[in-house]
């Protein structure tokens, strides 16, 4: 997992007044699922347009299997599957036609694979995609991103339309089996628990910004989350050196923080308070603590 798929180095892009990525900097591993999480509106669509070469960099630069996108889109586009957040298929074809078309883009496309996927997502050939609900787009679009095998897989909010059960045995085992085949995934969700699920690697979004890029394993060690009870209530948060969030109310504060331990516990200790509770925090605690601390 040295080497990088995806390279994207200082990447800018504004919308008129709206910047939408600032300065960009983000190298995705080859054979791991990469996740990228943040709220709506806060570029993650925009980052995969530009990896897809659909937008150009204004400022900075982006490579995908050492090419450039927007130059080379042949080398490049036919070595991704990428399936949209807006499920955009043609709603006149028929599910089997839809897969017929897609297969003469790609040499490498697994008829026999794209028909085991198709059972398995339980699609009907003869249906049209107009009729179809959003979770049986999500699973026509899964099909059609994954029956050619590529060695990059794209999914942006990936489980829209999907209801719990099916994101969790459907989606999980797919992005699994691509990884543990030495292909790459990269997937962008707000969904959280759902990136925590599958990832080796997250980064963070927000605004435009990378505000956290690590392996995950190194992200939820790094940080840790105390309960702390004082002996008098307080109507302020404490003020804690290096503690990423604290919030609470009366005697009970919940404290998240990153590497600084000793330093938080000292403080605590010395504004006569007690560490009550001590846990590993989820992903979705530390995002909020990172963004909104």
């Amino acid at each position: 997992m040295t080497q990088s798929v995806i390279e994207i180095q200082h990447l800018t892009r504004r919308f008129g007044k709206t910047t939408a990525l600032d300065d960009v900097s983000l190298s995705v591993p080859a054979g791991g699922v990469f996740g990228l999480v943040g709220e709506n509106g806060a570029g993650k669509s925009t980052l995969l347009k530009h990896v897809l070469g659909l937008l150009r960099a204004e400022q900075g630069s982006v490579r995908v299997f050492g090419l450039d996108p927007v130059a080379d889109p042949v080398g490049v586009l036919g070595r991704i599957g990428y399936l949209s957040e807006d499920r955009d298929m043609p709603d006149w074809m028929r599910v089997g036609a839809l897969m017929s078309y897609t297969s003469a883009f790609f040499p490498n496309w697994d008829q026999s694979f794209a028909n085991e996927l198709r059972e398995m997502f339980d699609l009907d050939v003869k249906q049209k995609v107009g009729s179809l609900s959003r979770g049986q787009k999500a699973r026509v679009g899964l099909l059609l991103a994954l029956a050619h095998r590529p060695p990059l897989l794209l999914l942006d909010e990936p489980s829209s339309g999907l209801d719990p059960v099916v994101r969790r045995d459907i989606l999980g085992a797919i992005i699994r089996t691509v990884a543990d085949e030495g292909r790459t995934v990269l997937f962008s969700s707000h969904l959280l628990d759902e990136v925590q699920r599958v990832s080796d690697h997250v980064a963070m979004l927000h605004h435009g910004r990378v505000v956290l890029s690590q392996p995950l394993d190194d992200v939820l060690q790094s940080h840790h989350r105390f309960v702390v009870r004082f002996a008098e209530p307080r109507t302020v948060a404490p003020q804690l050196t290096g503690a990423l969030r604290c919030e609470g109310d009366g005697l009970e504060w919940t404290v998240i923080c990153n590497g600084h331990c000793d330093q938080v516990e000292a403080q605590i200790a010395e504004g006569k308070g007690e560490i009550i509770e001590r846990s590993a925090p989820s992903l979705d605690e530390i995002f909020v603590a990172r963004v909104n601390g």
